[in-house]
């Protein structure tokens, strides 16, 4: 086998911006590439390693011997070693080993920009070299519409390794599973697809939150290009592709980031900033440019090379705040007094440039579950960047309106109103994710009160609701047929419920929400903006009655959401309206072919004059029990 050569990738300008915190495409030079050098064929390695004594390549091709295949150390201090060994290339196995003053005995580790890994619990990173031709070119010419913030956006969050599987433990391939998945998300008219962590990681129970190969699709499902298989489908059927990333935490198997060439390389050496007591991982130190670098390049990573249309940073809050889970005396203030962790929100103002100014077509969606201001303003005026945040508030209240007895409910009255007093702050995404559906929590249809008729007339209220608040939608994989159990990470959803009636209702009730909600302007051109919303009454606690308008662009261009959330019907209820037209009902939650009592038979109303609830005509209606009507004006 051949010696290791010297060669390099890196020009001077390349090492000044990684050491700036400012070079966004390191995977064009770190990790393994294969090439010709000279005539001959190989690969060149390039890995970031500053306070190691040596770094070797090790795998099947020597046997696992690093002793003839050291890199070569950059003469200008970058911490950079690298070099080109003739002779291998795609498909091989291989892992650096590194020595060091830290450590009794060399360490192996897992190339951080790898490409491909080996299937877990094997732990090598593969050289890996396929060519991809992408089909999706109309799709990319036209994303910038299908993502905009004037566009309607109704996501179906899924984790791949539980929504469908063959037999009890057998994962369908990428392959398979695009293949179902775009037919499925067709069928049920979502916009997008948001799927939770695909890089790789060693342990299934963190659903993927634990990564260690951030540059490389999981293994489980088959090789790379199966994931560009699936979102280049997914883009020829209209239909785009969020992933889940996490920049807030990594785990601290031996072989992945964690203490790197026995220094901490990648995370914060400050346990009170390095380690994560909710997650027992370890925390990024977002102060050292070259993992900014790092950071920034993984994640125009997968919108370059993967077309992502957008990326949801998972856990922002933990990121934010210097004492997030941490009690008194287990953190430090910043330099000047507060608990902001100032280079955590650089970070994400550079991140969030970085992915606008290269891809301003796509979405950059934070989770992020505090108060913390201007989190989808522009860097430019004083804001994070970000493109949409998750609406943990909307979340919250709106649970735990809906699990109360409808007989309480008058009390609580304004769990959900109260939304609207912060629901253009920012650009929100109404989360019912997967968080709220485990860890004892219960499915969201176990969660609604009373017996099964009600439970599943609320479970279609909820989403009438969903469907008419302010922002854009998300909806965790199973939701959509009202799974009955709480998810499993092991195993897949209960698809055999749609062999019964309500199941089928509610699956129905949820596409039909989808259809109509794109194609009713109303209810999303003006999604981010007050202009767009007016309440007509939220004070009838009583009746547990809301009713409001949403608007469009267009004048005239207006529907009315009416929400009636006891079991009890309302005959003729007044309303006031702001025209003096006919209104027809384009939506009733409590319709037979739903699940619903179909109570509702007369499907077009007059207004008639006289003033009510402050308009100059009025309503009357029938409201269905437990039940989401939305009326639009009759041309």
């Amino acid at each position: 086998m051949n010696k290791i050569q010297p060669h390099s990738l890196f020009t001077d300008f390349d090492l000044d911006l990684f050491r700036a915190g400012k070079h966004f495409r390191l995977y064009e030079k770190m990790g393994s590439h294969p090439l010709e050098v000279e005539g001959k064929a190989g690969t060149y390695f390039a890995v970031y390693a500053p306070a190691a004594k040596s770094v070797g390549v090790i795998g099947n091709f020597n046997g696992w011997n690093a002793r003839d295949h050291q890199l070569f150390v950059r003469w200008d201090g970058s911490g950079i070693w690298e070099g080109f060994l003739p002779g291998i290339g795609h498909g091989e196995a291989y892992k650096y080993q590194i020595t060091s003053d830290h450590t009794a005995n060399p360490i192996e580790k897992g190339d951080p920009f790898a490409r491909f890994w080996e299937h877990p619990p094997r732990t090598a990173t593969i050289i890996w070299d396929k060519k991809y031709t992408w089909k999706d070119s109309g799709w990319m010419k036209k994303r910038a519409a299908h993502n905009s913030l004037q566009a309607p956006m109704t996501v179906y969050e899924v984790h791949l390794a539980s929504w469908k599987r063959k037999g009890e433990n057998e994962y369908l391939t990428w392959e398979e599973m695009g293949q179902d998945l775009v037919d499925y998300c067709r069928e049920m008219k979502f916009t997008h697809v948001e799927f939770m962590p695909v890089m790789e990681y060693p342990y299934d129970p963190s659903w993927g939150y634990q990564i260690v190969g951030y540059f490389a699709p999981t293994s489980r499902f088959g090789e790379p290009e199966g994931l560009k298989k699936v979102v280049d489908v997914l883009h020829q059927k209209g239909i785009g592709v969020l992933l889940d990333w996490v920049p807030s935490h990594f785990p601290s198997d031996a072989h992945g980031l964690a203490q790197f060439d026995g220094t901490h390389v990648y995370e914060h050496p400050d346990p009170r900033k390095g380690y994560h007591p909710d997650w027992k991982s370890l925390i990024f130190n977002y102060g050292r440019p070259e993992v900014r670098s790092f950071l920034i390049s993984n994640a125009l990573f997968w919108l370059d090379q993967y077309h992502a249309d957008g990326l949801r940073v998972d856990a922002v809050a933990s990121m934010l705040y210097l004492d997030y889970s941490r009690n008194h005396g287990e953190w430090e203030p910043n330099q000047y007094g507060g608990r902001e962790n100032l280079d955590a929100i650089l970070f994400m103002k550079d991140l969030n440039q970085a992915i606008y100014e290269n891809y301003p077509d796509v979405q950059s969606v934070a989770e992020e579950s505090t108060a913390f201001p201007l989190v989808t303003r522009p860097v430019e005026a004083g804001g994070l960047g970000f493109g949409q945040k998750w609406m943990m508030g909307w979340m919250h209240d709106t649970l735990e309106y809906f699990k109360k007895d409808p007989v309480y409910r008058q009390y609580h009255q304004g769990d959900l109103s109260n939304t609207l007093l912060y629901a253009f702050s920012e650009s929100y995404v109404l989360p019912l994710s997967h968080d709220e559906v485990v860890h004892g929590k219960g499915s969201l249809l176990g969660r609604m009160p009373g017996d099964d008729w009600q439970r599943f007339a609320n479970l279609r209220a909820l989403y009438g609701w969903m469907y008419t608040h302010p922002g854009s939608k998300l909806l965790f994989m199973g939701g959509e047929f009202a799974q009955s159990g709480e998810w499993k990470f092991d195993r897949s959803l209960d698809w055999h419920l749609l062999d019964y009636a309500p199941h089928q209702g509610v699956q129905t009730c949820l596409k039909v929400l989808n259809q109509l909600y794109q194609k009713t302007p109303a209810l999303y051109e003006r999604a981010y903006s007050p202009e767009g919303f007016e309440w007509i009454d939220f004070q009838d606690s009583q009746n547990s009655v809301y009713a409001f308008i949403r608007m469009g662009n267009s004048p005239g261009d207006h529907v009315i959401s009416i929400l009636n959330l006891t079991p009890n019907t309302h005959q003729g209820y007044k309303l006031g309206c702001p025209t003096d037209q006919q209104w027809k009902v384009i939506f009733d939650s409590d319709d037979k072919k739903f699940g619903g009592s179909g109570h509702l038979k007369k499907k077009q109303f007059a207004s008639q004059s006289g003033g009510w609830h402050g308009r100059s005509f009025h309503l009357e209606l029938t409201l269905p029990p437990l039940a989401c009507l939305i009326l639009q004006p009759i041309d």
